[in-house]
């Protein structure tokens, strides 16, 4: 690992701290704001869950448009771009008077942080690595650990000393003056796999073909989870630290021990992955998720919520690797910014009903921890499936081949 790391510094680092500032738009750190906003703006857990998925759902459409600009801007371009409009959201939060203002920079936190920072990372540690992607993808994606790591307790403690609003600008100030200049520096040169250096440009799917392909359908059932589920626990982690009589620190607290997991199965996976490939890891990586929902769903002493996130970061470290090297495994990499643009797109569609259906059924009176035991019965299950599926998967996958377009 230490030659890999050395040789491919620079490259490591810019997924690194692409996904890394990503957070700032993801739902653990945006709904630290959630109970301020609701209380500033008078929104029930319903309306807020409606108005976020709104913008979630108008930010995922957004995606699939702009998606396949890494396929056709320089890197630089794309990173100043997604840079850009995180900040402008995080200043929007900070400033906003009312949900006219509100709205957009949620939409703005969503689109850049959810979608564009975390298309640009993958896409690009995508095509600049082919033998080993799995452990360029694990390495990066260490990034999305640490923010998982620190991020919450650094949110709530500057919420503390500067106001809620006043950390969305300080975001947003470190986002211009720091993360943007040194992205811009580490993208500015393009490595070439051996691969594709020794073969010729790069062959792949192009986005019609992989829209068309079936089994693409049951790789996002199976990729959804992660996602989907700590979407909705995240954003109403303060409901379910209030209905069990916790204090509101004991799931940001959860997050060093998560994190802790995490790292060691990136790391983990990473090997795995350029071993046996991601699609034979794909069937396994969900169990241990739907052991943690299960646990949390029915355990109403504190403990829960650190076996939860223990358990959660198993199946989060292998799952970033997957997200890096699945697509580009099944579908090549010439058009993989488009392709993968359409695949989160609709995985953010996905995970944009979490919140808002959870709220409605929170506002109709349905205990939540019931709505979290029956998301993880959901991921056993398409484990279960996908293991009995398996060989036919695998052999259709492995079998397509598409000719460089």
């Amino acid at each position: 690992m230490p030659p890999f790391l050395t040789a491919n510094l620079r490259w490591l680092a810019a997924g690194f701290l692409l996904l890394f500032c990503g957070c700032f738009g993801q739902t653990f750190v945006v709904a630290l704001s959630g109970g301020a906003i609701r209380r500033d703006f008078g929104l029930s857990d319903g309306s807020f869950g409606a108005l976020y998925a709104g913008v979630t759902l108008a930010a995922a459409l957004a995606l699939a448009g702009l998606g396949g600009l890494i396929d056709r801007w320089p890197a630089q371009r794309v990173v100043s771009l997604a840079v850009g409009l995180l900040a402008m959201g995080a200043v929007g939060l900070g400033l906003s008077p009312n949900l006219l203002v509100l709205a957009p920079s949620l939409f703005l936190l969503r689109l850049a942080g959810q979608g564009l920072m975390l298309q640009t990372a993958y896409t690009l540690l995508g095509r600049w690595f082919s033998g080993e992607r799995g452990r360029a993808v694990s390495l990066s994606a260490l990034g999305l650990n640490a923010g998982q790591a620190c991020l919450p307790l650094a949110f709530v403690t500057a919420a503390a000393l500067l106001g809620w609003r006043g950390a969305w600008l300080a975001i947003a100030s470190l986002l211009v003056l720091v993360a943007l200049p040194l992205a811009r520096h580490l993208v500015r040169r393009e490595r070439v796999p051996e691969e594709t250096a020794r073969t010729g440009p790069a062959e792949g799917a192009t986005r019609a073909q992989a829209l068309a392909d079936p089994f693409l359908y049951l790789l996002l059932l199976a990729m959804l989870p992660p996602s989907f589920i700590s979407n909705t626990i995240f954003f109403h982690q303060v409901h379910l630290a209030e209905s069990r009589g916790w204090p509101p620190e004991v799931l940001a607290a959860a997050f060093p021990p998560y994190a802790a997991a995490t790292f060691v199965f990136l790391l983990v996976a990473g090997r795995l992955v350029d071993r046996f490939s991601a699609l034979a890891l794909l069937p396994l990586y969900l169990v241990p998720f739907g052991l943690a929902c299960l646990t949390l769903g029915g355990v109403g002493a504190p403990w829960a919520a650190f076996a939860f996130m223990l358990l959660y970061g198993v199946t989060d470290g292998i799952s970033l690797t997957l997200f890096g090297a699945l697509w580009p495994e099944v579908y090549g990499t010439r058009h993989l910014g488009a392709i993968r643009g359409a695949i989160v797109a609709m995985m953010v569609l996905g995970t944009a009903l979490g919140p808002f259906l959870s709220g409605l059924l929170i506002d109709a009176g349905v205990p939540f921890a019931g709505i979290v035991t029956g998301m993880g019965l959901y991921c056993l299950g398409i484990s279960g499936v996908l293991l009995l599926v398996r060989r036919r998967v695998l052999g259709h996958l492995r079998g397509r081949h598409f000719a460089a377009a």
